[in-house]
């Protein structure tokens, strides 16, 4: 394969980099770093908990602080990005998220661990799209690109199945601080490889001033979304506080907009999220992560609750779904992204793995885990990886390189959005539909051993009722993925983008009717 990716007349993107594929290999560590995060920690809040004497009510902040500074600041993280230089950005996000899961490690009561939390999300708003963003202006070349996002994503896909794993483990068998020191090593490993192999192509900064009312009303806006559906799960969808919380995002996010329209240099130009295709990205990855987080969150209590698994077998039991995202993602995706539209990736995808969550809609109690389990999270994996690697490729393609870190903040916002919407709503099916079954049944059981099966019975049946509905979305996402998603296979070997602001793709992809 040539070293060179062909220079597009005004384009800042001239020779591919030679060490373009070993600074792949730092930038997919620190996406590991971040994805197992997610999930490791809650493996371990229960111990964490104890030793901390963190309060029932206050527990869920061990998640919060981190979801609210994460999802509110990731857009000023990728503009951040886009001014300082992404290589700059990265090596710094991961200092900082080092140093913070240090102090989480050491944490000794409950407000040194959620300002710890905080800081994690703060520096991880930073890294994750300066690593994405590097992958889209180190990667030019259509055939090197789709197998670049192919790791990228069956890395962003897989990672939080591997967390359940290696938080079980880390719980089980050493201390559940460990989850925190544990990215340490990974943090350095990626910095220091960074720092000496990331070379970013010259001229993609955005060096515009920074857009302060932008910032604070994206920031304002973001967080209070996302704590509004935080919200919503602890405390109801009727509480005041939560419609507080959503009319106060509404207003910020529409105040933002208006302003991201009238100023000279916004923190995101409304063209990167109202091209068709990215936006169509946005949206079906976001729906898309609402039905994985139901899945993770279900599936998780479902075997340890119902079926009685220890927290490392739960993590082993959720391997075929990483073996089905990888091998969607590099197999399946990388070989057909050059040979087909991506929506006949993504479609496709999205409708696969609503097959498989449609498999776990007949979960019972004594139901199998070969005959039931494996075929639904080897579908789930597998249509979750061919869809995720063409979704992360198109999110950025053809946009300016000095708009790269935003449009890349955007696929991250899209995903922390989508969690936290699915945490929750779906989190308030599922409590909704077992209340109503024990309501019915609990009078007809007389023993405790009764009783015990009722309850269990109604886990079972909050959690199909929010699976289904979990199958509707995947189904929504699918559809909106073939109908809004319109461009070709990448035809030729470069995305460049113009030095006048209107992105294009050179040469002009096939636009699929």
């Amino acid at each position: 394969m040539s070293e060179t990716a062909a220079k597009a007349p005004g384009s800042a993107l001239g020779a591919a980099d030679p060490n373009r594929w070993k600074a792949l290999a730092f930038i997919a560590i620190a996406q590991l770093m971040v994805v197992l995060d997610a999930t490791i920690v809650n493996i371990a809040l229960p111990s964490a908990q104890q030793d901390l004497g963190i309060s029932d009510g206050n527990r869920q902040w061990v998640v919060t602080a981190y979801a609210l500074a994460f999802g509110g600041l990731l857009l000023f993280g990728g503009r951040i990005a886009d001014l300082w230089g992404r290589k700059r950005a990265f090596v710094v996000g991961l200092g900082g998220f080092a140093a913070a899961s240090a102090l989480g490690g050491a944490a000794t009561n409950e407000a040194m661990m959620f300002g710890a939390r905080a800081l994690q999300g703060a520096f991880g708003a930073l890294l994750a799209p300066a690593a994405l963003s590097l992958l889209a202006v180190m990667f030019t070349d259509a055939k090197e690109r789709a197998k670049a996002f192919g790791i990228y994503g069956a890395i962003a896909g897989g990672g939080g199945a591997v967390g359940l794993i290696l938080g079980g483990f880390l719980t089980e068998y050493l201390d559940w601080r460990w989850t925190f020191f544990v990215n340490i090593p990974f943090a350095i490993v990626a910095a220091l490889g960074a720092w000496y192999v990331i070379r970013e192509p010259q001229g993609s900064r955005n060096r515009s001033t920074l857009d302060i009312p932008g910032v604070i009303l994206s920031t304002l806006g973001l967080v209070a979304l996302v704590y509004g559906f935080t919200r919503a799960e602890s405390d109801g969808w009727s509480d005041a506080t939560t419609i507080g919380m959503f009319v106060a995002s509404g207003v910020l996010l529409l105040a933002f907009v208006i302003v991201e329209a009238r100023v000279k240099a916004p923190l995101l130009p409304l063209r990167v999220v109202t091209e068709r295709n990215r936006g169509g990205v946005y949206l079906s990855l976001g729906l898309a992560i609402i039905a994985m987080f139901g899945l993770f969150l279900f599936l998780t209590y479902y075997l340890q609750i119902v079926k009685g698994y220890s927290p490392v077998k739960t993590g082993f039991a959720f391997l075929p779904m990483i073996a089905g995202m990888i091998t969607g993602s590099t197999q399946i995706g990388t070989r057909l992204m050059t040979r087909v539209a991506p929506r006949l990736l993504m479609g496709p995808g999205f409708l696969v793995a609503a097959l498989g969550m449609l498999l776990l809609t007949q979960l019972e109690i004594g139901s199998s885990y070969a005959a039931l389990l494996l075929p639904a999270m080897l579908l789930l994996g597998l249509g979750m990886g061919t869809a995720f690697m063409p979704a992360m490729s198109l999110a950025t393609l053809g946009v300016k390189p000095q708009d790269a870190g935003v449009a890349s903040a955007m696929v991250n916002t899209s995903q922390q959005v989508g969690g936290a919407i699915g945490t929750a709503l779906l989190n308030t099916i599922a409590a909704s539909a077992t209340t109503s079954y024990i309501d019915d049944h609990i009078a007809g059981a007389s023993s405790r051993s009764q009783q015990q099966l009722v309850q269990a019975q109604g886990l079972v049946q909050g959690y199909t009722a929010a699976i289904w509905f979990a199958v509707g979305i995947l189904v929504a996402a699918a559809l909106i993925a073939l109908t809004l998603i319109n461009a070709g296979r990448p035809g030729g070997t470069a995305v460049a983008s113009s030095e006048e602001g209107a992105e294009e793709e050179l040469p002009v992809p096939v636009v699929a009717h």
